[in-house]
């Protein structure tokens, strides 16, 4: 059986609590790896669904959804910005989220320091 993003993800982030350290980034790496996998295939599911819509109704679209567009914006940075409003509703992206903002209130990030 194939386990789904959304289920790796959502199995990451029961981990997490009970993870400390280089564990923790471990898990976190690869939820982050999976999120960002999430959201693409998803964006490419939109440009297809949205094939057939004038830039201008892509952008009336994520400005209604709360995601501001500018004119200088093409049509693939609109359908992104489409993809991330519905990407960041799903259960995979809410645990990815949760799981991130608890590891940064223990000290661990994926962002290394210098």
């Amino acid at each position: 059986m194939t386990m789904t993003t959304t289920q790796r993800i959502l199995d990451l982030a029961a981990a997490a609590p009970a993870s400390h350290g280089e564990d923790l980034v471990l898990l976190l790496s690869e939820a982050n790896e999976l999120y960002q996998q999430g959201l693409q295939n998803l964006r490419r599911e939109m440009a297809e669904r949205l094939s057939g819509l004038a830039i201008a109704d892509l952008m009336f679209a994520a400005e209604t959804a709360g995601m501001p567009c500018e004119a200088s914006q093409d049509r693939n940075e609109v359908i992104l910005l489409l993809a991330l409003v519905e990407w960041e509703m799903t259960p995979a992206a809410m645990a990815y989220t949760e799981m991130a903002q608890d590891a940064a209130r223990r000290g661990v990030c994926l962002i290394p320091e210098e």
